[in-house]
């Protein structure tokens, strides 16, 4: 039988050089898989603008530690041998590696060029508050340490669309480039009039070169590493007509190949739009899920727990949610903030892992804890015992019990094929209660145990099939048959 599948985003923000992530990676594989973990999400492999660029700053996509550029040889997490090392470990243990890439823009250009643009309201892109004018802008890339080995392409002005910086002024700015077949893609998120440009050089995927020359790096990248699927950054801001494309050739090209992207928008038309346009290639991380659990959190006893999934991705497109609870943007101090509070983080972490529906992603930051200034620890104790009633316990018909909005429960009913499984979830934000909930009839006499430890004494499944299910305030307990 076909087991959960679960995802661990194995970095934050924070994570710094000497951390070794690669190498850690390596070490860790065994242990994630025999916590039930069996997918990794990896932060971005290329090297960016510097050792400390998180991968986002990307600026040769063709160099994943191997050329002595920026500075240096390794990227942040370390060399491409030791990169080659840990997702060779992880398919050791069957673990399917899930690759960062960042296709939206390039930083860190090798050298400054002149060419026409016109300046643009940060406010809102379709805004011209210009007339057309020239600016030096870092827009050439000629990748000087790596020459011409594995691709001879070289980007220049022609193939981006907007800029950030005339360096002949000292100026920012948001600067269109002008020049023939230019223009913002479309279609892309609607945010400040059209959201194509986000940060540093804006590649233009209007362009065919480009086009053609980035579908053939994402088919090298994952030869080269043995990719089993991409997690594409910013895909509100890519033209998503070329998403379509690019995914549909990664996937013919790599058979299975899975592909999850950063939509970060909490309108659910709008993710809606996105899925439609690319025809389900593509999954999406769960945004509004993620946005309820962090206002649950904020509310606590005041919130209305029982309506945590309304408007989410995997309430109404379950087969392409990557439900979460944060990630590296969320967390404390980033530019996306909205921390799921730490009192609620095991009764979130329960209501993604524990339902039948969704992909859920267990975030570095929440299991491992968060570096920097102010580190916060992780929460590895109280969501180990969730992973494993996942791998163990989880399956089978749902019922939900969402009938108070403090105090909510649901129950998988287990499988023929998975001796004692089945399991009874019971979460709250107010006073400590119970749920009466339905079991099954055929497991009357069964003693049940709290796999959270929160409740010593079991629950007997009476004999028409129903426990009265107990929880500590505030808390979550998981009911299941315990460990022989």
């Amino acid at each position: 039988m076909e087991r959960n599948h679960t995802m661990i985003q194995f970095f934050e923000w924070h994570t710094s050089p000497d951390d070794q992530l690669w190498r850690k990676l390596k070490e860790t594989a065994e242990e994630l898989k025999e916590s039930g973990i069996d997918a990794v999400w990896i932060p971005p492999v290329t090297k960016g603008q510097s050792i400390f660029d998180n991968g986002y700053g990307v600026y040769d996509l063709y160099d994943l530690g191997e050329f002595d550029q920026k500075g240096t040889v390794r990227t942040k997490y370390g060399t491409k041998e030791e990169l080659h090392e840990a997702i060779e470990a992880c398919h050791e243990h069957d673990i399917r590696v899930f690759v960062d890439v960042v296709m939206n823009h390039k930083a860190g250009a090798d050298e400054t060029e002149r060419f026409e643009v016109v300046e643009v309201d940060g406010d809102d892109r379709l805004n011209e508050i210009s007339e057309p004018f020239e600016i030096e802008g870092w827009t050439k890339f000629t990748f000087p340490g790596r020459g011409e080995q594995y691709s001879d392409f070289k980007w220049d002005f022609n193939h981006f669309n907007g800029t950030d910086y005339d360096d002949s002024e000292g100026r920012e700015g948001y600067f269109k480039i002008l020049g023939e077949n230019k223009g913002w893609s479309e279609p892309v998120d609607d945010e400040f009039g059209n959201f194509d440009y986000l940060m540093f050089s804006n590649i233009d995927y209007n362009h065919p070169d480009v086009r053609a020359e980035m579908i053939e790096w994402g088919k090298w990248l994952s030869d080269t590493l043995g990719a089993d699927g991409y997690r594409l950054d910013a895909t509100k801001h890519i033209h998503q007509g070329f998403l379509q494309e690019f995914s549909q050739e990664m996937k013919k090209h790599n058979k299975p190949f899975y592909m999850v992207g950063e939509y970060w928008n909490q309108d659910l038309d709008a993710c809606a739009e996105f899925l439609d346009n690319t025809e389900y290639e593509i999954d999406l991380f769960d945004v509004q899920l993620h946005f309820n659990l962090h206002r649950i959190s904020e509310g606590g006893e005041e919130a209305d727990l029982s309506s945590v999934f309304e408007g989410t991705l995997v309430e109404e497109y379950p087969f392409n949610a990557v439900t979460f609870v944060d990630n590296h943007d969320s967390q404390p101090g980033e530019s996306l903030e909205s921390w799921v509070q730490d009192w609620f983080k095991q009764n979130a972490y329960a209501l993604i892992l524990l339902r039948k529906d969704g992909f859920p992603c267990l975030f570095y930051g929440d299991y491992y804890g968060i570096g920097g200034e102010d580190p916060i620890p992780g929460q590895r104790e109280a969501i180990d015992p969730l992973l494993y009633v996942r791998y163990h316990r989880a399956y089978g018909d749902q019922e939900d019990y969402f009938d108070h909005p403090s105090t909510i429960g649901w129950v998988r009913y287990g499988i023929d094929d998975l001796e004692g499984s089945g399991c009874a979830v019971v979460v709250t934000v107010g006073e400590a209660g119970s749920k009466r909930m339905y079991v099954g009839e055929e497991r009357a006499g069964e003693e049940w145990t709290d796999y959270t430890n929160a409740i010593e004494d079991p629950v007997v499944i009476d004999e028409e099939g129903y426990g009265d299910f107990p929880v500590e305030g505030g808390g979550v307990s998981v009911w299941a048959l315990p460990v022989e």
